[in-house]
């Protein structure tokens, strides 16, 4: 293969490998830069592309939901990063959750294996002159941050993103934990039990706890209120928890046939379920912190940590400033951006990213008109999203029903309007396809 008009994609996350697939399958060569293992980053485990740093979930999977909506449409347009999640999926109730290490296996040998896609290992100091695709994603090198920096000509907005903790699972104690789906769903969660002198007691320690050392760069925190550390939901109010992750509604414990004062859930977290993870319990607090105030919760007192929590840093641009409605720099045409970096937030949002930036890459190497994503679609809200909001208040924005237009009709259940939602993206979905990408 002539190798002398690769397209260069930075980033081996899932938006690059995303990216660099959909280029592939279209025939166009390309080299995939991904600086692990030669640089690390503080939330990386592994060199495998793909690789899941916060939570094994990919979140809720049917019509019924804006991610599913989203993971429909992805399914539709081939994406490498939904067959993987198929293929590795582990039980989670109506969710889509997945075995981390085989999960980035399966992307890793598919696009090593592809005749069109080089993987390169090196950090990428500088941005390239040539046609590339930028998706480093929320742990960028602060080298390659700093050159973003000064192309763009604005700052960029920081948050920090936590990782919850994993436990293996015969360290769990299930004479006190039981298995359950909340209202009666398929029992594909473990469930730890508090009454209400439990749960004060862990709530004092969780409050209380000593959080890790932040670098000077770190000081300044804007937290994503879709991933809030565990410690910070509960400093703002002594029920704050039970009313979130911790709720207990439609959780009766079987051997009293009654709802717990609070509820710990874990999820799978691994095909042979062997690990499991804290659902909603992402954390900055020190490692011998969590291990002292997780194990204050009933059925975790001799938890074993197969890893514990972590925080790090993230950044992405102030997206309808810095960008051009079709992921471009606006002042380097042939730079597009794609996946977090761009101002979305989640796993499948940053592969849509990544889709949607190969798809625009290969326009813009035909030199073709681009294409208006249907607004309809989850996809095309988000990039209407990213395109159209207020500079001045824009903040990472998850798939949800309040960016799709509305519907002509007015549906009062939110189930069935999201159902009529999905099923119009779909529509839209087919005729773009059709029309543009056939």
């Amino acid at each position: 293969m002539d190798r002398s008009n690769e397209i260069l994609v930075l980033g081996g996350g899932l938006a690059g490998s995303e990216a660099a697939w959909q280029l592939a399958q279209r025939g166009y060569p390309v080299c995939l830069v991904e600086m692990r293992p030669k640089i690390t980053t503080p939330a990386h485990q592994t060199d495998m592309m793909g690789e899941l740093v916060c939570s094994n979930s990919l979140g809720a999977d049917n019509m019924t939901s804006p991610a599913g909506i989203l993971k429909a449409e992805l399914r539709y347009l081939g994406s490498l990063i939904m067959e993987a999640a198929d293929h590795t999926s582990v039980p989670a109730g109506k969710a889509l959750a997945v075995d981390r290490d085989a999960f980035a296996g399966y992307i890793t040998k598919k696009l090593s294996e592809h005749p069109c896609i080089r993987i390169e290992r090196r950090e990428m100091t500088s941005l390239p002159e040539e046609p590339a695709i930028i998706a480093t994603g929320p742990l960028t090198s602060p080298s390659l941050a700093e050159e973003l920096k000064k192309i763009t000509g604005e700052e960029y907005f920081s948050f920090f993103d936590a990782i919850a903790p994993v436990v293996f699972y015969d360290s769990i104690d299930m004479t006190k934990a039981y298995k359950a789906g909340r209202y009666g769903q398929e029992a594909d969660y473990i469930n730890c039990p508090m009454n209400e002198e439990e749960y004060i007691r862990f709530w004092n320690a969780l409050v209380s706890a000593e959080r890790a050392t932040r670098h000077e760069f770190e000081k300044d925190i804007r937290y994503f209120e879709g991933c809030l550390p565990i410690e910070v939901i509960a400093s703002r109010g002594i029920d704050t928890l039970r009313f979130g992750p911790l709720r207990p509604v439609g959780l009766p414990n079987p051997l009293t046939g009654e709802e717990p004062y609070a509820v710990v859930q874990l999820r799978q977290d691994n095909k042979d379920g062997t690990l499991f993870n804290l659902v909603g319990f992402q954390t900055s607090l020190k490692w011998g912190e969590q291990a002292r105030v997780f194990k204050l919760i009933p059925g975790l007192q001799d938890a074993e940590f197969a890893r514990y929590g972590v925080m790090h840093r993230n950044i992405y641009v102030n997206a309808p400033t810095v960008l051009d409605g079709f992921l471009r720099l606006r002042d380097r045409k042939n730079l597009f951006l794609a996946g977090q970096i761009t101002g979305v937030e989640g796993y499948l949002e940053s592969t849509a990213m990544g889709l949607v930036a190969a798809i625009y890459m290969a326009f813009s190497l035909r030199q073709t008109e681009m294409p208006i994503w249907p607004k309809e679609t989850a996809i095309g809200s988000l990039l209407r999203y990213l395109s159209e909001t207020d500079t001045k208040v824009f903040h990472p924005m998850n798939v949800n029903l309040g960016i799709f237009p509305h519907l002509d009709v007015k549906i009062r259940k939110k189930i069935e309007r999201c159902q009529k939602v999905g099923e119009r993206a779909m529509l839209f979905l087919e005729e773009f396809y059709k029309s543009y990408l056939k």
